[in-house]
């Protein structure tokens, strides 16, 4: 038997799985001891920020090793690179996957959202395990790609959206699936988002790239223009290019327990109202480039089981749902970060982020009703382990909370709100200002099986973006 393949068996035996660790036998190499040749070889493409947090959370395992790092921004990888000396650093993650390929079992994918797709799929299509961050993809397009490619490429996924193997959301399902609220009619969800700026005038300006930052590679598929300090390290969350939007950022977290809880699947229609500066807007100094900075998404989701439709709704930049009477008036109304307010003919259930606290409404109640018992499992090692774990087992052994088989669908529901607000205001190219007819203020229905909108054709310009030369 081949050293590599007797090192495949052993991951693939490895009780990690079941227990978060592993102790090898005392007789062997001694007590606690784990060979490196024995341990999950993960790879990091964008390890700054969020990226030096997912990398340490894999690395509490024993059977984890941190072996390869990229970042297009030196400056980023400074803290990675400390914790993990001995690891390869790399600036093109495909360099990267192309020299590691054969040193590396799983890729942790932690980029901007531009870049999640390409990544993630070049990682797949080398065998390799990935887990990526939230959103999973930037388009819509991508999303249903990934999913599929999860399938046919076998390996073990999973979506950064940690709460979606929280203690919260599981007991909620369990009040939910007890009858104790009714029949869930609808759904709403708010955030804080977003924290950074939204809804302003495209950067300008001459600037010098600095000399530790490839800015062609941290463009990625999206089309090339001028570096602006604008966009790094962490604003480009609020620009269409780049990043999501509030959406992208906190509604894989925030309605998660919404779409892991009740039947549906993806939406029918979709309807938007956001906050726009018209005076700037007329005059032609602000144009699309940029996320808003407030919106309110209706979602109509037929339910899988035939019983009718729920409607969904999500507000975020600040506006808020209306309070439940239920709720008294010095109780919060969900956390600072946002919360889930679920409706059914029977009662309510409030949720905070991340799908935690679950508590009847009034809240009173959490101490006169009795809970259901737990019939779910509970991931005691957490989001990160449990991916690491699942590894380990083995494709098709291995359990994970947010697959892509869920995380692609559940990403896919996300980006169609965006789609509706970039559909709100489409320039119309050949007129200087903007007339109705390029006002896409209406109710958008969506073929999901086809992946359109049927009856504003314009708005299908946001299901798959052009990549540029290169990265396609």
């Amino acid at each position: 038997m081949s050293k590599k393949s007797s090192r495949r068996k052993f991951i693939r035996n490895s009780s990690l799985a079941a227990a978060g660790f592993f102790i090898v036998p005392r007789h062997v190499l001694g007590r606690g001891y784990i060979a490196p040749s024995d341990k999950l070889r993960i790879a990091g493409i964008g390890v700054g920020g969020k990226g030096e947090s997912d990398l340490s959370a894999f690395s509490k395992s024993p059977n984890v090793s941190i072996v390869a790092l990229c970042d297009v921004d030196d400056r980023q990888a400074v803290e990675s690179r400390k914790r993990f000396p001995n690891a390869a650093y790399y600036k093109d993650f495909r360099v990267m996957l192309e020299k590691e390929k054969n040193n590396i079992d799983a890729v942790s994918v932690s980029t901007p959202d531009n870049v999640h797709a390409v990544a993630t799929l070049a990682a797949m299509q080398l065998g390799k395990h990935v887990y990526t961050q939230k959103p999973l993809t930037h388009d819509i397009y991508e999303a249903r790609m990934l999913t599929e490619a999860a399938k046919r490429y076998k390996v073990v996924t999973q979506m950064g959206n940690q709460g979606g193997s929280g203690e919260g959301v599981r007991k909620a399902k369990e009040i939910v699936d007890a009858g104790l609220i009714g029949d869930v009619q609808s759904a709403q969800a708010w955030t804080n988002r977003p924290v950074w700026p939204q809804g302003i005038p495209t950067p300008t300006g001459n600037y010098e790239i600095p000399k530790e930052l490839d800015w062609d590679l941290w463009l990625g598929p999206a089309q090339k223009i001028d570096y602006n300090p604008a966009y790094v390290p962490f604003n480009w969350r609020g620009w269409w290019a780049f990043g999501t939007g509030a959406l992208g950022d906190m509604a894989c977290h925030i309605m998660d327990p919404i779409y892991r809880i009740l039947p549906i699947l993806y939406p029918d229609s979709v309807e938007c109202s956001m906050a726009v500066n018209w005076r700037v807007m007329w005059n032609d100094e602000q144009n699309v480039d940029a996320c808003p900075p407030a919106s309110i998404i209706h979602l109509n989701y037929p339910r899988t089981d035939g019983k009718g439709d729920i409607k969904v709704s999500w507000h975020d930049g600040g506006l808020l749902p209306q309070r439940p009477d239920e709720l008294l008036p010095e109780e919060k109304f969900g956390n600072w970060d946002g919360g889930v307010l679920f409706i059914g003919t029977k009662g309510k259930l409030l949720m905070d982020c991340y799908g935690a606290n679950p508590r009847l409404l009034p809240t009173k109640l959490m101490n006169e009703v009795a809970m259901p018992a737990e019939t779910i499992a509970r991931v005691k090692e957490g989001h990160y382990l449990q991916w690491v774990n699942a590894c380990i087992a083995g494709y098709g052994k291995g359990v994970t909370s947010s697959p892509f088989e869920y995380a692609g669908p559940f990403t896919e529901s996300i980006l169609i709100s965006n789609l509706a607000l970039r559909s709100f205001i489409i320039k119309n190219p050949k007129l200087k200002g903007w007339d109705d007819k390029w006002l896409g203020r209406k109710k958008l229905l969506w073929d999901s099986k086809n992946m359109r909108i049927t009856n504003f054709d314009e708005a299908n310009q946001f299901v798959k973006r052009d990549y540029r030369d290169g990265w396609g």
